[in-house]
């Protein structure tokens, strides 16, 4: 058995797989095409799993990423992030081996583009309905027609449809919740294709997100789908109602450095470089950075709650618990934290270690 003696990050085989397949299958029932976004594993290996379920296109969050997959025998992606000039180099090396699609959201930098790139594109406006980060307003039916008139003028830039992503969905706490939210970035989406389809009557329209794609039953009217985070899950997307703790694939195994009866704490070798600094606030008010369990070997027990990290610093994380615990746990023991933001500390970590007990490598 392999002995933890720093940080390490588990995968379960068998729920990663499951999650994959349930995801797929959702998907299926919308006659929609699955493109799931790759970079909440970055790993060749869970690419493949995806393979087995019939995924030929996936998302990736950055040219890297694109490179890295592309190597992996992935021939047709998506660089869900918004171009600018300065990714012409990077466009012209990917889009010379491969079907490259890339999202736009300004008329200026389509037209620098086109000025540079060498091989043809297949272009998605960046379409904001409501988590307001990028995107041209989903409203701005001028702004979208004066980029659509400036797309109409390129060679190399092949427009496709619009693409969101309701990232917004991420501060639900109940399918009611995550309705309200859904509903109206759908109808914004949507009410483009109507504004359009007389003169783009191919276009597609893209929808990524976790939790909507979790729990949301009634899409309808697109053509592509993107989640990511639901390859592993975590314990914010418990908290929105995305998943259960037991579907959750990952778990940070960490090292207990010492034990504090008086304060009722505990102290991991687990901090913001494991975990990231990301938190969810609980329905009791608590914050928590990650909840503790037992591990027994390399898997672990969700019905073993030790405690929540309470808060932590680089390398360590101070973590509450009641008064058995303080009896059991001692220096030198390993316990399981569910992360807050799987995708994080999947970055953080670079490796996972299977149950199974085998390495599996991500992108360096």
């Amino acid at each position: 058995m392999y002995q933890i003696i720093e940080p390490t990050l588990l995968l379960n085989t068998s729920i990663c797989k499951a999650n994959i397949k349930k995801m797929a299958e959702r998907v299926k029932g919308w006659r929609g095409d699955f493109r799931p976004h790759f970079k909440t594993h970055q790993s060749a290996e869970i690419g493949g799993w995806f393979r087995e379920v019939g995924v030929e296109r996936i998302t990736v969050s950055s040219f890297t990423m694109a490179k890295y997959f592309a190597q992996q025998g992935w021939q047709d992606i998506t660089v869900a992030l918004t171009c600018t000039k300065i990714h012409s180099e990077l466009i012209n090396e990917l889009s010379a081996n491969i079907n490259l699609n890339i999202l736009v959201e300004d008329d200026e930098t389509i037209q620098e583009l086109e000025k540079t790139l060498k091989n043809p594109v297949g272009v998605f406006i960046k379409a904001d309905t409501g988590y307001n980060r990028t995107g041209i307003n989903a409203s701005d039916l001028s702004g979208i027609k004066k980029i659509l008139c400036c797309l109409k003028d390129t060679t190399k830039l092949i427009f496709i449809g619009f693409l969101t992503h309701a990232g917004n969905t991420y501060y639900a706490r109940n399918k009611e919740q995550l309705e309200d939210m859904v509903e109206p970035a759908l109808e914004k989406i949507l009410a483009i294709k109507t504004f359009l389809k007389d003169e783009f009557p191919l276009m597609q329209l893209s929808w990524g997100d976790t939790p909507s794609c979790s729990i949301y039953n009634n899409f309808y009217g697109m053509d592509e789908y993107r989640p990511g985070n639901f390859v592993f899950y975590d314990y914010t997307q418990v908290q929105i109602g995305s998943c259960k703790m037991s579907d959750v694939a990952v778990c940070l195994a960490a090292p207990v450095l010492a034990v504090h009866p008086q304060r009722k704490e505990i102290v991991m070798h687990a901090g913001a470089v494991h975990l990231s600094k990301d938190w969810v606030e609980l329905p009791s008010g608590v914050t928590s950075y990650g909840k503790v369990v037992k591990l027994n070997g390399l898997e672990w027990d969700t019905e073993q709650v030790v405690g929540e990290v309470r808060s932590i610093s680089q390398e360590h994380g101070i973590v509450s618990v009641g008064e058995e615990a303080l009896e059991q746990i001692k220096p030198g023991d390993t316990l399981g934290i569910i992360p807050v933001h799987s995708c994080l500390t999947a970055h953080l970590m670079k490796q996972f270690l299977s149950n199974e007990g085998n390495f599996i490598e991500m992108m360096k």
